[in-house]
């Protein structure tokens, strides 16, 4: 990924239903983000223009009345990401292990500012 914000729009595959999206920033193979419940920590790495990454996702804010994609766990979701990118954005695909259960998804990244 090229260094920068993103914003980032994910999308549970498999069968099952869920949306999340937040913000992330990219910076030499370092991950961070979060939204207004969850953030994100972790890194990653490129080889021509995919990526591979792992991350740790941790519920930051509780709420009774929103049913969380990654949240509601007493211990940080671990998640593997893969992916390609532009200057401009990206796609990636992932699946994270939430207590004893996988769940796979996809997700839109598109670049809101430079991070350099």
């Amino acid at each position: 990924m090229k260094n920068g914000l993103y914003s980032v729009h994910v999308d549970l595959l498999d069968g099952r239903t869920g949306k999340g999206s937040g913000v992330v920033v990219f910076r030499d193979g370092r991950i961070l983000g979060g939204d207004a419940y969850l953030f994100y920590v972790g890194h990653y790495i490129i080889e021509g223009s995919v990526f591979k990454g792992e991350l740790q996702v941790n519920q930051h804010t509780r709420s009774a009345d929103v049913n969380l994609i990654f949240g509601g766990q007493s211990q940080p979701v671990g998640i593997g990401v893969s992916g390609s990118f532009t200057d401009t954005g990206g796609t990636m695909t992932g699946t994270a292990l939430v207590g004893k259960a996988s769940q796979i998804f996809t997700a839109t990244l598109r670049k809101l500012a430079d991070a350099d």
